[in-house]
């Protein structure tokens, strides 16, 4: 792929590379990273994307992938062949390291290959040499050490220097004893791993000894006993014999080692591809990246698309950023984006164009799933000024310069991204020589995208089939930008509203006017109204939108409350009856009370008692009779409504069930087993085991799920 490192630095691929960079493990990656370019082989780039997707989706999964720190060993494995070379201690525990890496990534891409099909294709051809390991844990310990029994004769100077190791110590501690009326207060110190007694400096020649030097004040004089010189004589020509034996060691393990070469240096390929890997899938992460739909057709399809840098950039700010939806395709190759300046067009370019080089160099791109990429042979760009000092070159020659190169280079795969396009000389001439460009870049089938003022240019997109125009909205009352593309329409570029609003007076606005012709002011305002009335329909319909949920849940709010007032009124009808009762039952009662006071007859009042109880339950026997009736009423209506609607109501039930069955039928003929697929709802990659009936059996690497088939999709 042809891409210039200009083009890199006009669409800051740099501050894309300097984000997945700070994931790296390594400096050599780190600096693989910053040179990472567009891929020439198609084959090669898709695989790149497919495991770049899988790392993020155990990311995304919480099943982390097995990676960590690891060594880089390029200048000792170079070293491996050279006779009488011997790798320092430390370079060993490195290699195991690293070889243990790698059996780990090895193990998990074996139990995981379904869910990870390109990484585990990636790691199928190495094998995985235990022997490397085994021989390392032959000489070196858990810390690193060299073990006693590394060698016989090792074992053999250890354990004697063990032994002196002993007797020093016991007869240093004899001669401090004996000594001590002569010693300082501090008895003993050490001078180059050695102990010597602290000795009063006036009494040195008391103790007998090895002078090994005095305190800075000249009061303490340092003396390493006589009887412990011979011993320590015999352990410094052991240390020099084990100092031997460990350097024959190094190089009998450096020579087994250097079998296994080709090995280590797969290992290390394979570890700094996937630390590549991974920073990238980080990256992603961190800008909500995705693998879209990739094409073999020219299309670049953005749906919910974001500048990278300008997100990260907001995110840390804690600002919202807008998102951008077009499409450039077969039948609408070229868009001219036009509209006063600060609207958003620089941007809305430099995204295209960004997330084209980023999925072309296998980066994931922060867009929806539904978004589409294909595939360009050339990518050229001209935005900003790029004013040439060195070459004495003007804004508008380098520009020149630049057109006449993409002319002579420009065919149907190639993807033009122009920002001011014709501007840097006279307006009436540099418009049409612009339009001439436009027109030439059509002709040839190349797509682009170009940003301009230039009202002959909006015109002849017009007049183009597979060309359009579109434009950034803005407030029609304050001017402020709304960063959202309106594509199918031409913008304008406000210039008289714009002046109004930074206060110019009026009459030199009308001035200006008279001195443009009528035809483009007409047609500006022209312009000016539709982008108007898009904003008023669009805000219309945004707030009929919100009217509408408001609407429906305030019908909801509504029918609660009522609800609640008519249990409200019917808890009081209730009780007011209730009340009711025992106040005409109260009455009774008082009446038969004031009965009994005047005539003393108590065989009337409990006759008139009684009779009372047996009107009560008289009229509960009537209402519970009544209730009875109703209930038998309705009873027989819903049964004959069932009647008469139940041939309807099982035919239309019969096809509701007919297509349930033809639509999920449709879903399982679509799904096999292998299939990669999401559950709707989340952001998980699973794998398909097994279909049985209805039920999708979706494995996600540490657990597989049951899940019917209608809410799966396959990706």
């Amino acid at each position: 792929m042809q891409i210039s490192e200009q083009t890199l630095k006009d669409l800051e691929f740099n501050a894309v590379q300097k984000e997945i960079a700070a994931f790296a493990y390594t400096e050599k990656v780190e600096k693989s990273i910053f040179q990472l370019k567009p891929y020439e082989d198609q084959q090669l780039l898709v695989e790149d994307l497919q495991t770049t997707n899988e790392i993020l989706s155990s990311i995304e999964g919480g099943n982390q992938f097995p990676f960590s720190e690891y060594y880089i060993l390029d200048e000792n494995l170079g070293r491996l062949e050279i006779e009488n070379y011997y790798l320092p201690a430390e370079e060993f525990f490195k290699i195991k390291a690293n070889t243990l890496q790698v059996k780990e990534i090895l193990k998990y891409l074996t139990a995981f290959k379904e869910y990870s099909p390109s990484l585990f294709q990636k790691g199928e051809s190495i094998v995985y040499e235990k022997n490397i390991v085994k021989l390392i844990d032959q000489v070196f310990n858990k810390f690193g050490e060299i073990k006693d029994d590394a060698s016989p004769e090792l074992k053999i100077v250890r354990d004697r220097l063990r032994h002196l190791n002993g007797r020093i110590t016991e007869l240093f501690n004899k001669s401090m004893a004996y000594h001590a009326d002569n010693l300082d207060d501090i008895k003993e110190s050490v001078i180059g791993n050695r102990r010597v007694l602290a000795v009063k400096s006036f009494q040195r020649k008391r103790v007998k000894g090895q002078f090994l030097g005095t305190s800075k004040t000249g009061s303490i004089t340092f003396i390493e006993p006589e009887s412990v010189l011979a011993p320590r004589r015999e352990w410094e020509e052991l240390k020099e014999e084990e100092k031997h034996l460990i350097i024959q060691i190094l190089l009998d393990l450096t020579a087994q080692i250097a079998i296994y070469k080709p090995n280590l240096e797969e290992y290390q390929a394979f570890l700094e591809y996937i630390d590549f890997t991974q920073a990238k899938a980080n990256y992603a992460f961190l800008i909500n990246g995705i693998l879209p739909k990739i094409s073999q057709n020219r299309v670049i399809k953005l749906i919910d698309a974001y500048h990278p840098v300008l997100f990260l950039n907001n995110k840390r700010r804690e600002e919202k950023t807008i998102p951008q939806s077009l499409e450039l395709n077969e039948k609408c190759r070229i868009i001219i984006i036009s509209g006063p300046n600060a609207g958003g067009k620089s941007i809305t370019l430099k995204t295209i164009g960004l997330l084209q080089i980023m999925f072309q160099s296998g980066v994931l791109v922060p867009v929806k799933e539904e978004s589409q990429f294909g595939f360009f042979n050339q990518i050229f760009t001209d935005i900003g000024d790029n004013q040439s000092i060195e070459n004495h070159l003007s804004t508008y020659s380098y520009r020149l310069k630049q057109m006449s190169y993409f002319l002579k280079q420009a065919d149907d795969k190639t993807l033009l991204l122009v920002d001011e396009f014709g501007t840097g000389s006279d307006p009436e001439l540099g418009g049409a020589l612009a339009e001439v460009f436009f027109e030439e870049f059509y002709e040839r089938n190349s797509f682009g995208v170009f940003t301009t003022h230039y009202t002959n240019i909006k015109l002849s997109a017009e007049s183009l089939p597979e060309a359009i125009n579109a434009c950034m909205l803005f407030d029609k009352k304050s001017l402020d930008p709304l960063y959202r593309l309106e594509v199918g329409q031409a913008g304008s570029s406000f210039t008289f509203e714009v002046a109004e609003k930074n206060k110019i007076p009026f009459r030199l606005i009308n001035r200006a006017k008279k001195k443009v012709e009528s035809d483009k002011v007409s047609l500006d305002k022209t312009i000016l109204k539709l982008q108007q009335e898009k904003f008023e329909i669009q805000k219309t319909k945004d707030q009929v939108e919100e009217l509408r949920e408001s609407s429906i849940e305030n019908n909801e709010k509504l029918e609660l409350t009522n609800e609640k007032i008519q249990q409200k009124l019917y808890d009081f009808q209730q009780l007011y009856d209730r009340e009711q009762k025992t106040m005409m039952l109260g009455k009774r009662i008082v009446d038969m009370s004031d009965s009994y006071l005047k005539s003393k007859n108590k065989k009337q009042l409990i006759a008139n008692f009684l009779k009372m109880i047996e009107m009560e339950n008289s009229k509960k026997t009537k209402e519970v009779q009544q209730l009875k009736k109703i209930e038998k009423i309705v009873e027989k209506e819903v049964q004959r409504e069932l009647k008469d609607n139940s041939a309807i109501i099982s035919k239309q039930k019969e096809v509701i069930v007919q297509k349930e069955k033809a639509e999920t039928k449709k879903k399982i003929d679509a799904l096999k087993v292998g299939d990669r697929v999401k559950i709707h709802g989340s952001t998980s990659v699973g794998t398909i085991d097994k279909i049985k009936k209805d039920i999708v059996f979706v494995n996600y690497g540490l657990f597989t799920t049951q899940i019917n088939v209608n809410e799966v999709y396959k990706i």
